[in-house]
């Protein structure tokens, strides 16, 4: 098997599991607080790709979210539930704890 070392053209990289789209089946009860989830972009890429261990990672997860039809629900529910790790709505974990921290600041000034 030959090596392969990792160029610094990107246009001469080859492709990871992360980039290549994939079916994953999710239930889809309309009446769960999730249902949401089977209308969103992620469907279609492996988990990891929403759990990089790099911002590179995290950036290819944001370019998916932009135009996701749920991308706010998707937050909401990650902010509702506390979720600590990977990429929800577009948002990492350190921009979901900002967003929480802005929140609890308002509801104290108001």
């Amino acid at each position: 098997m030959p090596l392969h070392f990792p160029s610094r053209d990107a246009s001469r990289r080859t492709p990871s599991v992360a980039d290549t789209p994939v079916s994953v089946a999710r239930p889809s009860d309309e009446d769960s607080t999730t249902a949401w989830m089977s209308a969103g972009n992620c469907r279609n890429y492996p988990p990891a790709v929403f759990f990089p261990s790099d911002g590179v990672g995290v950036d290819r997860a944001r370019k998916i979210c932009t135009d996701c039809p749920v991308a706010d629900q998707c937050l909401e529910y990650a902010l509702d539930q506390r979720i600590e790790h990977g990429v929800w709505g577009g948002c990492s974990e350190r921009e979901r704890r900002r967003i929480l921290k802005r929140r609890r600041v308002a509801a104290t000034a108001g």
